[in-house]
């Protein structure tokens, strides 16, 4: 009797354990971009062959910048809502600064999975993810979420469309007041 008891017991408590008809909490619902972003926090991608020129394709920040802004196409890719690319912040002198970065679009953060050296090899240093605050001094992190991948604060669905956007000088569904200017295209 004991038996047929416990295992009674059993089934019933392993259908309350089901996932098939769970509902996602007020909480869970607002925190969905903080709980990717967390989900995410381990999971460093491979990293991606060296940007080389030809594959460069620029963007604009501000003209209060003198550095020029580039995006390496053959690295843009989206998974699971994270847009990954490589990030070339050329100076006036003709230095790049080359780094890997994903940006979660939810969350509105970014974060840098490796750095780029002069001779062409990457230094993998995986940080953690940083919000991207308004009108921040790293002005780039702000135009590629709000103009080119992230309109809206949803992820473009893939590389083709992210390198449409780049290509026009900005997403056809950013809202004109949402732009890192602020004015309307």
């Amino acid at each position: 009797m004991r038996g047929v008891l416990l295992a009674c017991l059993v089934v019933l408590l392993g259908g309350c354990g089901s996932d098939r008809t769970r509902v996602k909490s007020d909480w869970e619902q607002q925190n969905e971009g903080r709980l990717a972003t967390e989900a995410a926090a381990e999971e460093v991608p491979e990293l991606p062959p060296f940007p080389r020129r030809e594959n460069l394709i620029e963007f604009f920040v501000s003209s209060a910048s003198e550095f020029k802004f580039f995006i390496d196409r053959s690295s843009l890719a989206v998974k699971d809502g994270i847009v990954r690319y490589t990030l070339v912040a050329r100076s006036p002198s003709g230095a790049d600064n080359i780094s890997h970065e994903g940006m979660n679009c939810a969350a509105g953060a970014y974060r840098i999975y490796a750095l780029g050296h002069s001779d062409g090899t990457w230094v993998s240093r995986p940080g953690p993810w940083r919000e991207i605050p308004p009108r921040s001094v790293q002005r780039w992190h702000n135009a590629l979420n709000r103009e080119f991948f992230c309109p809206n604060r949803v992820a473009i669905s893939d590389a083709a469309e992210g390198l449409m956007a780049l290509k026009q000088g900005g997403h056809p569904w950013v809202k004109p007041d949402t732009a890192v200017g602020g004015a309307a295209r």
